[in-house]
């Protein structure tokens, strides 16, 4: 095989950008005209590039030519029925071309939606009409036809696994949906094999859902056959968790009750999954998740319910679903069903939680949500019916109570939020009732685990003050003791503090301001004067724990959330630190000087080593630098080594997001050094002397860390050419260059206030211009 005939191909493709179509297109009519006599052209096709790059090649007509033009063309009846053949064999052989299948798809599309516009009649001319309809056929079929074969043993390799480029591939179905024949085997699916038939139904589901995505194609009739086909994908749901199919297994079928309180939940699903846990099951659950997210995105809500009548309508002829808030009860119903089924498929419970997400992450949605009964029951019993959140390691029980926090801060009612927080209150008492002795159990470690991970959710909701209030006032005094024994008991154990510490973290995070407190308030020093004791009870417990064999999760994660923690407070700005010292109180100071124990039991080649605990550090250092360099002026000499060598050795990083904080780290400290110090625009102090002595001292890692940052090295290489020095330089050329100096520090003043840091940055542009124009 010719190794440069898919380069040729390629080339061909580049010149259709520029020359005229009309020849090209002409040969290549005549080429594929006679390529079933031409040996050499179906043989260069076998191989994998040329056919790639040959799809890619029929894509580029309609792009560059117009429906009209192209039908007029000789040649096009013999062209567009081989391209049509060549389509279909190309479906057929779907594993070995799956990704060139994108750009004969997308031919077909682009033809398809030029229809409207084609004006005047072609006699004689075979129509799209005729074609289209067998490509939609093969597609199915050929999706259909590869489960006869490849059921089960190759189910692992199935399409539906490759979501992006079955996603791509299926973006093209609904223009060519126009011709309704492409839906009708939905109406024809059997076979003896439940697992082919789910698979078979999960293409579907999947088609539908792409057809649904395009709501410009939902005008007019269209809406009626969208109507139609959504019943269908609803009818089947029913199906799914109920009745004979889901007992085909065993298992007792999922029905919903109604509950003392008045709500409804699901139950009757027995100990066997059945069904549930089978790969092909799951692949049809995935599928009707996308349906979903295509319904809820183009037919949910106030406007889309004004632009979608027609559909409805239909709907509620067919199902008596007449508005979207019984639509979404079924998605919520479906969803409470997953949670409660499939806690055994990783996928399906991720994407479950992704779509309940973003029903709750929206507005007008959330508000719908909020009327269900279904989902008030969820809110108010979600500790009870869903196993996935059995397990105290998953980290989906954070994403969970996220979802259901935002729900309930959505209602802003005090009266809500601790009906919500009922379970966890019972959580908490029972902790706190427990002995010395059996809190160390494992029993505890899990309950403990899993509340923290619970709680974290809550706290990620909370996006404004109102709804941090609540949880800040439901949390303190009342319950934080319980995370101080917490640590104090289990510093030891990484999988106990990484998720309290996450927590902290989370509560220490003034995102949206919302620790913004009243200006009467004490709230924030309360809360500073709680995270510096949970710093001090983990950093004075940690700091001796070595590991040989996973230091990193045994301690240096610990160190780095602790780190994240810190940072975030600092940088919050709700709390005056001056009244700490003010009174007497070293929360700030016990925190800092725990915090620089932490940081000096990590060797300096392992910070640099663990990405997570570099950026924790490195971020650390900014931030103390810009809000409080008080903490590095009284390092001692040793310790004040440590944190500008660090910085060196960040600045070296190249390529690595750790080079802008280690910039920001070094500007805070050079602007102090050169306002207090070098301009004295404040007494000297203990604190300046004692900076000023650690500078002096040690003067040439500074130099080079100064040289570092400023990068002369490249500067000289990239600028300045090979010049070693002005004595080097021709006369001219040293005038040259001190005219371009003179605009450098043109204007400039001996000070580093924002508006002189500007005009320094302008003039360094027309600096580096000026010389390079030379």
């Amino acid at each position: 095989m010719n190794p440069l005939a898919s380069k040729m191909v390629n080339a061909v493709l580049e010149i259709l950008d520029f020359e005229s179509l009309e020849p090209c297109l002409r040969s290549a009519v005549i080429k594929i005209s006679h390529s079933r006599e031409n040996t050499d052209l179906v043989l260069g096709l076998n191989d994998h590039d040329n056919y790639h790059e040959f799809c890619r090649l029929l894509s580029r007509f309609k792009i560059h030519y117009q429906l009209s033009e192209m039908m007029s063309m000789e040649g096009y009846n013999a062209w567009i029925c081989l391209v049509s053949d060549f389509t279909l064999k190309s479906l057929k052989s779907w594993k070995w071309a799956s990704s060139s299948v994108y750009y004969l798809l997308g031919l077909w599309s682009r033809m398809v939606q030029a229809l409207p516009h084609l004006k005047g009649d072609f006699p004689g001319i075979i129509r799209l009409d005729e074609l289209v309809p067998k490509i939609l056929e093969g597609f199915i079929s050929s999706r259909f036809d590869s489960l006869q074969t490849e059921f089960p043993d190759d189910l692992v390799e199935d399409p539906l696994d490759k979501i992006d480029v079955m996603q791509d591939q299926l973006d093209f179905y609904p223009h060519l949906c126009r011709f309704q024949e492409g839906v009708t085997q939905l109406d024809h699916l059997t076979t003896s094999n439940i697992g082919v038939l789910e698979i078979k139904l999960a293409w579907m589901v999947h088609i539908i859902a792409a057809i649904l995505r395009i709501k410009g194609v939902s005008s007019g009739p269209n809406e009626i056959i969208d109507a139609e086909l959504s019943a269908r994908v609803l009818r089947l749901i029913n199906a799914m968790d109920s009745g004979a199919y889901v007992q085909l297994d065993g298992s007792s079928p999922t029905s919903w009750c109604k509950s003392d309180e008045g709500g409804t939940y699901p139950v009757g699903l027995g100990v066997k999954l059945g069904r549930y846990g089978e790969l092909s099951r799951q692949r049809l659950e995935l599928a009707v998740l996308s349906f979903f997210q295509s319904f809820r995105k183009t037919c949910i809500g106030d406007q889309t319910m004004h632009s979608s009548k027609q559909l409805y309508i239909r709907l509620s002829e067919l199902l008596g679903l007449h508005d979207h808030h019984l639509v979404l009860d079924v998605m919520v119903r479906k969803v409470a069903t997953n949670f409660k089924c499939f806690s055994e498929s990783e996928e399906v419970l991720d994407q479950t939680l992704t779509f309940f997400l973003e029903m709750a992450s929206g507005y007008m949605t959330a508000k719908l949500l909020l009327k269900l009964e279904a989902l008030q029951y969820i809110t108010a019993n979600h500790n009870r019916h869903f196993r996935f959140l059995e397990d105290h390691r998953s980290r989906k029980r954070t994403k969970f109570y996220c979802i259901i926090g935002s729900l309930v801060f959505m209602e802003d009612s005090i009266v809500k939020f601790r009906q919500s927080m009922d379970p966890f209150l019972q959580v908490f008492v029972n902790l706190e009732s427990t002995s010395d002795h059996v809190f160390r159990s494992e029993t505890v470690k899990c309950a403990l685990v899993g509340l923290m991970r619970d709680l974290r959710g809550i706290a990620i909701a909370a996006n404004s003050r109102r709804t941090y209030g609540f949880l800040f006032n439901w949390l303190y005094p009342a319950h934080t003791p319980l995370l101080l024994r917490t640590i104090v008991t289990w510093a030891d154990a990484p999988e106990v503090m990484n998720p309290l510490l996450k927590l902290v973290a989370e509560l220490v995070l003034n995102k949206s301001q919302r620790l913004t407190f009243d200006q009467s308030s004490v709230n924030g020093i309360l809360l500073f004067r709680e995270v510096s004791k949970f710093l001090v009870a983990y950093g004075s417990r940690i700091l001796n724990i070595s590991s040989q064999s996973d230091v990193y999760s045994a301690k240096y994660k610990g160190v780095w959330i602790s780190l994240v923690v810190l940072s975030r407070a600092i940088d919050g700005n709700y709390v005056n630190f001056g009244v700490f010292e003010l009174y007497g109180d070293r929360a700030l100071a016990d925190a800092l000087d725990i915090t620089l124990k932490m940081i000096l039991s990590v060797p300096s080649a392992h910070m640099l080593s663990y990405r997570k605990v570099a950026e924790a550090y490195f971020s650390f250092m900014a931030i103390i630098l810009e809000k409080y360099i008080r903490f590095v002026l009284d390092l001692d000499a040793t310790t004040f080594e440590y944190v500008v060598g660090s910085l060196l050795s960040g600045l070296t990083i190249v390529g690595s997001n750790l080079v802008p904080k280690c910039a920001a780290a070094i500007d805070h400290l050079a602007t102090f050094y050169f306002d207090h110090i070098l301009m004295e625009e404040s007494p000297p102090t203990p604190s300046i002397l004692n900076f000023a002595n650690q500078v002096a001292k040690y003067a040439d890692v500074l130099h080079e860390l100064k040289l570092t940052a400023v990068d002369l090295k490249s500067q000289k290489e990239t600028t300045f050419g090979n010049w070693d020095g002005e004595e080097t330089m021709p006369p001219d050329k040293q005038q040259h260059l001190l005219r371009c100096f003179d605009i450098l520090m043109g204007d400039i003043t001996r000070s580093l206030d924002t508006k002189n840091r500007e005009k320094f940055v302008q003039n360094l542009r027309r600096f580096k211009k000026e010389f390079q124009g030379k």
